[in-house]
């Protein structure tokens, strides 16, 4: 399981002022990602068209709790920089292509709802987490499955390149006798589901709930299954650019300690969004809550 590593909240609001400061050496410093930003006049930035609510697009424009977390994130690089007129070009992606779109240069962060793993970690960095999900799966209400055992001998999809696909594959592994099958994306996984192509979707929880209260029959299916593992959710980054990896951490950071994030949470996950008004009603959790008392890039493995 994958946990925020607990560092002194004392530590982290001791020196604020020296912590969260860009200084003009700072905001000038020569990095890969900030000379491409310079040049192009643009921040590139990832993102995934299904992953409610925290990327996905309503009509033709991204939106949600990553996106908003980002955008006050190039507010900070359009400060540092000195640079109002920073302008922001998204890149879609999905599971199976934004780790390399992000390790490639082609966009300077992902904002989506990527999991900080170990094996991520070799190609690419993370920020400091902004959500905690667990592993679960997405069933018919009347299909009678409750747990990962009640699939054996039956159909799993799951978004292709994505964590979920990659522990339901280690199921059989163990003994099981799941057929698992890979989706392009989010809503083509949920698709399978229900035109009963599939008897299972697996995936984080809360995507799974985005899933379910977005569809025109919520009621119709239930979240199921004991967690498989939970992880973090951070924003993703270059490896090759500690530089702008730091000044990311700090300015989230302070978004985290001065109550911004948590505030975009309530917005999110506790109130009606778009397009169709649904609130998840997801409190948020108390491992969430804890990482937020104490902010930190590091990540369990």
């Amino acid at each position: 399981m994958l946990f925020p590593a607990r560092t002194s909240l004392l530590a982290a609001l001791a020196v604020p002022a020296a912590f969260f400061a860009v200084s003009a050496s700072n905001a000038m410093a020569a990095t890969p990602t900030l000379d491409r930003i310079r040049d192009s006049g643009t921040v590139h930035v990832a993102y995934r068209e299904d992953s409610i609510p925290f990327s996905y697009l309503d009509g033709t424009k991204p939106v949600g709790y990553t996106i908003d977390i980002c955008s006050r994130l190039i507010d900070s690089l359009r400060t540092s920089l000195k640079r109002p007129d920073l302008k922001v070009q998204y890149v879609p992606v999905t599971a199976a292509t934004r780790m390399d779109v992000v390790a490639s240069g082609k966009a300077d962060m992902e904002c989506g709802s990527t999991n900080n793993s170990p094996d991520r970690r070799e190609k690419v960095a993370f920020t400091i987490p902004h959500y905690i999900t667990k592993g679960r799966m997405l069933v018919k209400a009347n299909s009678g499955i409750q747990q990962w055992e009640d699939l054996n001998g039956k159909t799993v999809v799951a978004a292709r390149g994505s964590t979920n696909a990659e522990l339901a594959r280690k199921l059989n592994e163990s003994g099981m006798t799941m057929r698992v099958v890979d989706a392009n994306d989010l809503r083509s996984a949920f698709a399978m589901l229900a035109d009963g192509r599939a008897n299972a979707f697996a995936g984080d929880d809360i995507l799974l709930s985005g899933m379910r209260a977005t569809s025109k029959n919520p009621a119709d299916y239930a979240v199921a299954g004991k967690t498989q593992l939970v992880s973090s959710y951070a924003i993703m980054l270059s490896k090759q650019d500690p530089e702008f990896k730091k000044m990311i951490d700090q300015s989230m950071t302070r978004l985290i300690v001065d109550g911004e994030v948590p505030k975009l949470y309530k917005k999110w996950f506790q109130q009606p969004i778009p397009p169709n008004g649904v609130n998840l009603e997801v409190p948020m959790s108390y491992l969430l809550r804890d990482s937020f008392n104490t902010p930190t890039d590091s990540a369990g493995n």
